[in-house]
């Protein structure tokens, strides 16, 4: 048994939940998401608080019930609080601005990467070097987040590329000449 799925998730007064079958709504004052489990899993909210439990013993009922639990509460949490990565840029002539709904990234290439901020995702971009994502859906947050990474990753010799905040980078010594 899962000792994460046995735990309840706590939800607060100014999150409104509808349970239909597998199919969890959370509605917050940061958004509202809605997410369709296996049936495996049944749903039950009691007293402000959901509960998950297997269906039956099988393996694959057992494994999803936990995971369904953590989903929950970070759908709980995300529509409440709100999730937040912080990426920074880091190398000569590498910035980040804000066009409407796009997001233009300077990355030494011969073209800018323009990239589109997908509904429900707030980016903003401080010293042109700095980017905030934010948003009620942790996995939106870190696809938006993985994605912008993506197109230079941080390179181990010069370290320049963009980062999460508080990533460390191991860093490789370069050729010698003898």
């Amino acid at each position: 048994m899962s000792r994460i799925g046995k735990q309840p998730v706590p939800v607060p007064a100014n999150v409104k939940v509808a349970i239909d079958g597998t199919t969890v709504s959370v509605d917050g004052p940061k958004g509202k998401i809605s997410k369709t489990f296996a049936p495996v899993v049944s749903i039950t909210n009691a007293e402000g608080q959901i509960a998950v439990q297997p269906v039956d013993e099988s393996r694959f009922a057992r494994s999803m019930y936990g995971t369904a639990r953590s989903i929950i509460a970070g759908m709980v949490k995300g529509v409440s609080e709100g999730f937040v990565k912080d990426l920074e840029i880091q190398g000569v002539g590498f910035r980040a601005t804000l066009k409407g709904k796009q997001l233009d990234l300077a990355l030494g290439y011969s073209h800018p990467i323009v990239m589109d901020i997908p509904e429900g995702i707030t980016v903003t971009v401080t010293d042109q070097t700095k980017v905030k994502v934010e948003g009620a859906d942790k996995q939106l947050v870190g696809a938006v987040t993985a994605e912008i990474r993506s197109y230079y990753p941080p390179e181990p010799y010069k370290g320049k590329g963009v980062r999460i905040v508080g990533q460390r980078v191991r860093r490789k010594e370069g050729k010698t000449v003898a």
